[in-house]
């Protein structure tokens, strides 16, 4: 008997654990380097689950041979816009989409209290009366003058110009983005204007996030960037076969969720092609099934689309068109779904979102910025909407539904694009930006953005605790750390 085998059945022995004869003949044929610390492992969890039992099947769970199925690995796709998407044309499309915001905000702001005191801009103007008044709407513009801030709202019935005078509110204002929806108490000025006393928005209430039943792991990753010679094939190689591994980590993993720009794209920024190692989006989604390919068929995938990726750049954007890879399509544990989207992972609600508004939205307001993406990602969870801002860097379509106000209330929010991985939490929502797996670029180095890539981040989603796997020597581990 090989010195690693007889320590690693001594260990398990001496804690009082009997091995079944198929065990042994099964570890005579496995040469494996860390076998004491599987046994180690078996023998924990087994000794919780109280049976001193070791068998054939404990090993193959823990060698990754074989799948274990006591974990649960349920999904749902609970919001693709892929097949929602119904643009409109010209002005009479915009009309629809920022009608189709302003109501289903209102709905969602319909829950507050104040909102049954609620009156349209057009009948504020016309009232006769000393109490205060609420109204709401979309913010046209915010402006600050002589150490006051102006905001100029809109409904469907009109325009309304309030002044901020409180130097806390006025906080407040300076923040909204333009196009948001807001809720106002006002009353009447001296010299017959209006005054605003508060801003309600329609904001995430506090909740208790939905948990897995087991101890199921979710690994969240985005802007991969494969096709780029910036793209840290080997690493991400490396953390591809970390996932077949038998560390106790890798063994409980399900899912994996890709946030969008999976590939560099082609013709994105110019003389881009100087920086492709694949020209062609099709050799790019090629290479992307091959890496896949290479994650074990029982975890489930799911991809999003990014600015980079071939297909509609504007807001919502449907799923990465088959006609490119149909063989991501293909595969059957692949799951493409349009930007964004909302998955059920064993009853817990992601939100899934590549990002591209945090550029107009850091552009925009004080105090934010790239390094901090989960600030701009509470924004929009007050907003409750994913891109507000309208003529901006971000394109949006004229669609005839807003499919970008955030309806239901994830328990995750997945978001990727600054390609800068960060931690957070929100009113019991767990805030995820996913880092990239791209190196620095000359462009990115050039405004200087500092990306920390390679970083791995994955969820527990019985206990909510977020571990991570880190391929990047120049990454310290604490760089997580909120």
């Amino acid at each position: 008997m090989k010195k690693e085998l007889s320590v690693a059945l001594n260990y398990a022995l001496n804690k009082g654990f009997q091995i079944h004869p198929n065990a042994f003949k099964f570890l005579e044929n496995v040469d494996v380097k860390k076998l004491e610390k599987i046994i180690k492992e078996i023998v924990r969890e087994k000794t919780k689950q109280k049976s001193y039992q070791i068998n054939q099947d404990d090993l193959e769970v823990y060698l990754g041979i074989k799948d274990d199925q006591t974990l649960q690995n349920d999904h749902k796709i609970l919001f693709d816009p892929t097949l929602r998407i119904t643009t409109g044309e010209g002005v009479k499309g915009y009309n629809a989409l920022f009608s189709s915001r302003f109501n289903k905000l209102k709905r969602i702001i319909s829950d507050r209290p104040e909102s049954r005191m609620l009156k349209s801009i057009a009948s504020v103007k016309t009232a006769k009366t000393d109490d205060d008044m609420y109204v709401c709407g979309l913010v046209t513009s915010r402006s600050i003058e002589r150490n006051i801030t102006k905001l100029v709202l809109e409904d469907p019935s009109g325009l309304f110009e309030g002044i901020v005078f409180d130097n806390e509110l006025q906080k407040t204002a300076g923040s909204l983005l333009n196009d948001q929806f807001i809720m106002a108490r006002i009353g009447f000025g001296k010299n017959a204007g209006f005054i605003i006393k508060d801003l309600i928005s329609p904001d995430v209430p506090d909740q208790t996030s939905n948990r897995s039943e087991t101890e199921t792991y979710a690994v969240f990753l985005s802007d991969l960037h494969i096709g780029s010679k910036y793209f840290m094939e080997e690493e991400f190689t490396e953390f591809v076969s970390w996932l077949s591994s038998p560390d106790s980590v890798a063994r409980k993993i399900r899912f994996v969720l890709i946030g969008g720009d999976l590939v560099d794209g082609v013709g994105i920024y110019p003389n881009q092609d100087k920086e492709l190692v694949c020209q062609t989006i099709e050799e790019q989604l090629k290479k992307v099934e091959e890496l896949i390919s290479k994650i074990p068929s029982y975890i489930k995938i799911f991809i999003m689309p990014g600015n980079h990726d071939p297909g509609r750049r504007a807001l919502p954007q449907p799923a990465i068109p088959k006609k490119y890879n149909s063989g991501l399509w293909e595969r059957e544990n692949v799951f493409m779904v349009g930007n964004p989207a909302v998955v059920s992972l064993n009853g817990v609600k992601v939100m899934m979102f590549h990002g591209q508004s945090i550029d107009d939205i850091v552009k925009t307001t004080p105090g934010l910025s790239y390094d901090k993406p989960t600030k701009v990602m509470k924004h929009l969870l007050r907003a409750r909407h994913l891109s507000p801002i309208y003529g901006s860097q971000t394109p949006i379509a004229p669609e005839m539904e807003d499919l970008m106000v955030i309806d239901d209330i994830p328990d995750i929010f997945h978001v990727g694009h600054v390609h800068r991985a960060e931690l957070d939490m929100y009113k019991g929502i767990l805030l995820l930006n996913s880092g990239s797996w791209q190196k620095q670029t000359p462009f990115q180095a050039s405004v200087g953005m500092t990306p920390n890539p390679g970083i791995a981040l994955m969820v527990n989603l019985k206990t909510f605790k977020v571990y991570h796997e880190n391929y990047n020597s120049n990454i310290l581990n604490n760089i997580l750390q909120s």
